[in-house]
């Protein structure tokens, strides 16, 4: 197993994503004996960092999380877990889910402990003295109940400032969601400058998008054999990941033991990509996104002639990731955050836009299928 340093801790380069444990009947049905089964072999195998959170398998990831790990000793693993702001409604209670957390995951401190999924639908909140969640996650730091403090955030760059603003010289890490075809999709790339710039170590979720990246079309899949044969699609997931040398961990949510050996196998020695491999990975990703993406330069030529004053390029940013995850909830949390008559919804179909879009994009027709989408 790689290690990576973190201030004085040795952390797995690979750690364990517990958002999609083997289960039984439905998602929120986990079967216990098969994650233990899982995290003894992963821990035989010297991965030592185990990620969580309060909502994962409608709150059940935790207690089972905590049941297991509790069967090693306390010393053999990290456990990183979360305050679940994603939930505005949890935004005055940290107190009593932070304890609550405790006893769910057996243990009288959090190796890690993260702000979860900043966005713009909580940062305001975040923010908020009212709530007194920075306070109170401080206070939990000075006495020793959090070793690390850090976030999580799917984000823009504008949300990222104003939270590192007032917070930044607290964090002491920050999980980005980055893989290949987010490091240009989503800007994962200038993120990872930003955080960088502070500081602040890089962790990583969705190495794998999902498993969106773990098989390929046999087009994407002929074009990375010619530069590399042996590696498999996975696999070029995580490669790509330990070409950046801002990354201390990267998490994957392994649901079977299949998916756990293979990529220990892979994490059982670093090899970033090589320029002939790096440049096949490129051809595919930039594919992918011509293929997906509606090719907005934001020129906003749109937006001077739109009647309603719609930000037409971010809700078009909005579209291409919708498009491209096939759902998700980063769109539409950040669409319910606008208000009412600046949503796709609003759009009159005038074609305004369309007449000076330089990529003649049909931005009405894009608008009322995001609308159908969003319902």
């Amino acid at each position: 197993m790689i290690y990576k340093d973190f201030k004085e801790l040795k952390l797995s380069a690979l750690g364990m994503g517990t958002m999609r444990l083997p289960t039984k009947e439905s998602y929120n049905d986990i079967d216990e004996e098969e994650t233990y089964r899982l995290v003894k072999y992963a821990i035989e195998n010297g991965v030592n960092y185990f990620d969580t959170a309060w909502g994962y398998h409608g709150g059940n990831s935790e207690i089972v999380m905590g049941n297991v790990l509790s069967r090693f000793p306390r010393d053999s693993y990290y456990i990183a877990t979360k305050f679940p702001g994603y939930d505005v409604s949890n935004m005055d209670k940290v107190e009593e889910i932070f304890e609550a957390q405790l006893k769910r995951l057996h243990t009288d401190y959090f190796d890690f402990y993260l702000f979860h999924n900043l966005c713009e639908k909580n940062v305001n909140q975040y923010l908020d003295p009212k709530f007194g969640i920075y306070e109170y996650l401080m206070e939990q730091k000075r006495r020793g109940r959090i070793r690390h403090l850090g976030f999580s955030t799917h984000g823009s760059f504008e949300t990222m400032q104003r939270f590192l603003d007032a917070y930044g010289k607290d964090m002491e890490f920050c999980q980005l969601q980055i893989n290949y075809l987010d490091y240009k999709f989503q800007c994962a790339k200038e993120k990872i400058e930003m955080v960088t710039k502070l500081g602040i170590p890089v962790f990583v979720m969705e190495p794998v998008r999902g498993g969106k990246l773990a098989t390929l079309s046999p087009e994407y899949t002929d074009i990375l054999k010619k530069a590399n044969a042996d590696y498999t699609a996975p696999e070029w997931a995580f490669r790509f990941i330990q070409s950046l040398p801002e990354v201390v961990v990267t998490l994957s949510g392994m649901s079977n033991f299949d998916q756990l050996s293979e990529n220990i196998k892979t994490f059982k020695e670093s090899k970033p990509l090589n320029e002939k491999e790096m440049t096949a990975l490129m051809q595919v990703t930039d594919d992918m996104i011509k293929k997906t993406a509606l090719p907005c330069t934001s020129c906003r030529y749109c937006t001077d002639h739109c009647p309603m004053e719609l930000d037409i390029p971010k809700i078009i940013e909005l579209y291409n990731e919708h498009t491209m995850s096939k759902g998700g909830f980063i769109a539409p949390m950040v669409i319910g955050t606008l208000p009412e008559d600046k949503r796709t919804s609003a759009c009159i179909g005038c074609k305004s836009c369309e007449a000076v879009c330089p990529q003649q994009i049909k931005i009405a027709d894009m608008m009322s299928d995001f609308s159908s989408k969003l319902r």
